[in-house]
């Protein structure tokens, strides 16, 4: 359960991180209001995961779910680079977090 905890957590990092973006350097209300709630949430959640999680495992799976979400909304929403250097290394990312969960017990 912690595990999916964790990554809820990690798509909460994802929809604040994207977030930043709309609030327009913290300058208009409802963005800001939602970027801030959602970095809220996300380090609750954060928190609750690390009951059983390992801190370094579990902060490490969350910024990486939170990092390839947030580039893939860009190329998406923002038209930013796809390039094939730019997808392996979200590719290793990837890999990593996966290597994470496999080689941590719980």
């Amino acid at each position: 359960m912690d595990w999916l905890i964790l990554a809820i957590a990690g798509l909460f990092e994802v929809g604040w991180a994207i977030g930043l973006k709309y609030t327009d350097g913290f300058t208009r209300m409802w963005p800001t209001i939602g970027t801030l709630l959602a970095m809220i949430v996300s380090v609750w959640l954060l928190g609750v995961a690390m009951r059983s999680l390992p801190v370094g495992t579990a902060y490490a799976v969350w910024v990486g779910i939170g990092a390839v979400g947030t580039v893939a909304l860009g190329i998406l929403l923002f038209g930013e680079s796809a390039n094939p250097a730019r997808l392996a290394s979200v590719a290793l990312i990837i890999a990593g977090i996966v290597g994470l969960k496999l080689s941590t017990p719980a």
